[in-house]
């Protein structure tokens, strides 16, 4: 297997916008690599939680556009993975995030921006790659698809490579639904059920650092090419950790059962096309099957 880097290809100086779980995966590979990062910190207790992490912070916040003013990330390789705000069906965070970029006097040199794969709506269960049309059709993914071309659009007007992945669902230790299991909720029945998408975060945080390498502006899909079920997900979920199976009902009650934010996901069917990822960009998946990511567990 390959190592997944270049060797005459690496950053002075890595900045992270949106410090959650993927911007600590992301942080760690690149300390022990010996490159500084930084992080927007929003508060003293996050910026003292990255200080031990061995991450510079930056202050600011997102939702307070005048305090990024004062950011600077000339030569950076930037990563933004914070969420969209979630006031209308675009995003102020990105928009006062690039214009705090339009007064900065030098410009990163490369961006990465995690999207959603919910940019092309429901498919029916057919296979779509990068060059299908999007169809965003939930509000969760319409911000995204906002956010998507605002900061391509920037990046493009300045010339500034900016990679855009199209991620599936993404699980690993501290990822997995657990308490949702615990709580013994129910499942959409097996044979209702579309397609969807997984990486593991393990994965995922090396394509981060993968993606940046390459320098180029795109998009590409993130997922391990094997699509399931959402309850065969969390049936093997629970089997890897010892869980009971939950009970699987038909969709005329799930409606009423389970959340809306869940149902959202069971109502669109789609299998991500990732012959870019494996097969144009060479990249190895350590986890290339859902039981070989569990494995660990």
């Amino acid at each position: 297997m390959s190592e997944n880097r270049s060797t005459d290809n690496a950053p002075s100086r890595v900045s992270i916008i949106g410090y959650g779980d993927m911007g600590r995966r992301v942080a760690h590979l690149w300390i022990e690599r010996s490159v500084p990062v930084r992080a927007l910190a929003r508060s003293e207790a996050s910026a003292q939680a990255q200080r031990e992490a061995g991450v510079a912070p930056l202050a600011g916040d997102l939702d307070e556009a005048a305090g990024l003013k004062g950011l600077e990330l000339g030569g950076d390789w930037l990563y933004y993975f914070a969420p969209p705000s979630t006031l209308d069906e675009g995003d102020a965070r990105m928009d006062a995030f690039v214009t705090a970029l339009e007064s900065m006097p030098e410009l990163p040199e490369r961006i990465l921006y995690i999207s959603t794969s919910g940019v092309y709506g429901d498919r029916g269960g057919d296979w779509v790659s990068e060059s299908d049309p999007v169809n965003p059709q939930t509000t969760r993914a319409r911000r995204r698809w906002y956010a998507e071309r605002r900061l391509a659009a920037w990046g493009e007007a300045h010339g500034v490579p900016v990679v855009r992945l199209r991620v599936g669902g993404i699980y690993g230790d501290g990822r997995l639904p657990l308490e949702r299991l615990r709580r013994g909720e129910p499942l959409l029945r097996e044979a209702e059920c579309g397609y969807t998408n997984r990486i593991h975060a393990d994965d995922l945080a090396r394509l981060c650092l993968f993606a940046l390498e390459r320098g180029e502006s795109g998009v590409v899909n993130a997922a391990d090419g094997r699509p399931g079920t959402m309850t065969e997900y969390f049936k093997a979920v629970a089997t890897a950790v010892g869980l009971p199976l939950p009970e699987e009902i038909p969709m005329t009650e799930a409606r009423e059962r389970l959340s809306p934010a869940m149902l959202s996901y069971l109502t669109e069917s789609r299998r991500l096309d990732v012959s870019k990822l494996l097969i144009e960009w060479g990249f190895d998946l350590i986890y290339p099957s859902l039981s070989l990511g569990l494995d660990k567990q």
